[in-house]
């Protein structure tokens, strides 16, 4: 069955968070939380993945495993658990999170070639594509490498293109021409 998660009929997580019997945020001896372990898995039911949200919402969505830092939303960035990226981002995942090595969620789906995830990842406010890894790799850099070239270019537009311009700012591309008022000197 590997990483299928499998809920009963009226299977209520908040009767077990309230009655203090499950702690999401407690890690296990691999330093993995049962947040963390949610990521990995796949649903394939909707009610199953709104169990899976109300695990994302009852803890910590932002914690770093006790090995090698990562988050949740990395875990389920490198296995391209998009459905979990989206209940995670959801639920207040923090895409410029980095873990021990400076990986974030976006250079580990830059990594892995998860070219959806990466458009999603980049549609979040604040997502920082200048980040820099520990030796000094971008997204950008690492998505070239790794000979993700439709990546690269999404994320060399994102980097270059997507900041807010200011009201004065001229549009790239668009030439005004002159009008009856701009005439030239000489006419």
């Amino acid at each position: 069955m590997g990483n299928k998660l499998l809920l009963g009929d009226g299977c209520s997580l908040n009767r077990l968070f309230f009655a203090d019997v499950c702690n999401v945020d407690h890690q296990n001896k691999a330093g993995y939380t049962p947040i963390m372990l949610a990521a990995l898995a796949a649903v394939e039911a909707e009610k199953d993945m709104r169990v899976v949200e109300e695990l994302f919402g009852c803890g910590d969505v932002n914690a770093k495993a006790s090995q090698a830092g990562q988050t949740a939303l990395m875990l389920a960035v490198s296995h391209g658990r998009i459905d979990m990226v989206k209940g995670l981002l959801a639920c207040g995942a923090d895409v410029n999170i980095q873990d021990d090595e400076g990986s974030t969620a976006l250079m580990c789906a830059s990594e892995h070639g998860h070219v959806e995830i990466v458009k999603l990842l980049l549609a979040q406010p604040g997502c920082n594509g200048h980040l820099e890894d520990n030796d000094g790799s971008t997204a950008l850099s690492i998505a070239l490498e790794a000979g993700h070239k439709d990546i690269a270019v999404l994320l060399y537009a994102h980097v270059n293109f997507a900041k807010a311009q200011s009201p004065g700012t001229p549009r790239l591309g668009r030439k005004t021409s002159p009008g009856p008022t701009h005439r030239g000197s000489f006419e």
